[in-house]
């Protein structure tokens, strides 16, 4: 599987294996995402590897020990690790090819937003609605 930041400057392959997603609700994911959580896999780190780009990445120590490593031109979040784990934590959702699973657990429901709205009355486009 490939993947890559919002510019494409940082490229990344997965060996296929049987990915295990997550989603996060926790306040430094929404923070650091700006969104309502985070998708992410744990992925072995001798099933990731860097193509090109490794070079633009920055990092932000959100809690002591984890960094967040982003892309420095576009910003996107591309993982965290704790570097003496024996895995990084992928962010699924910069992901080019489908990983074939959906996620299985929800972790930090205790900082979910209550703006963020799941089922209901929403109103969902394939695209842009109508008119638009």
């Amino acid at each position: 599987m490939k993947g890559s930041c919002l510019c494409g400057a940082v490229t990344y392959e997965v060996t296929p294996f049987d990915m295990k997603i997550g989603h996060c609700s926790c306040r430094t994911c929404r923070k650091a995402h700006a969104a309502p959580f985070a998708a992410t896999a744990r992925v072995p780190r001798d099933k990731f590897r860097f193509v090109s780009g490794e070079d633009k990445l920055r990092s932000f120590e959100s809690s002591p020990g984890k960094l967040r490593r982003f892309c420095s031109s576009c910003g996107s979040h591309v993982l965290a690790e704790r570097p003496a784990d024996p895995h990084i934590i992928l962010r699924v959702a910069t992901l080019d090819d489908d990983p074939g699973s959906q996620p299985l657990i929800h972790i930090w429901k205790s900082h979910e937003v209550p703006w963020c709205k799941y089922e209901g009355n929403i109103k969902d486009f394939a695209e842009w609605p109508p008119g638009r």
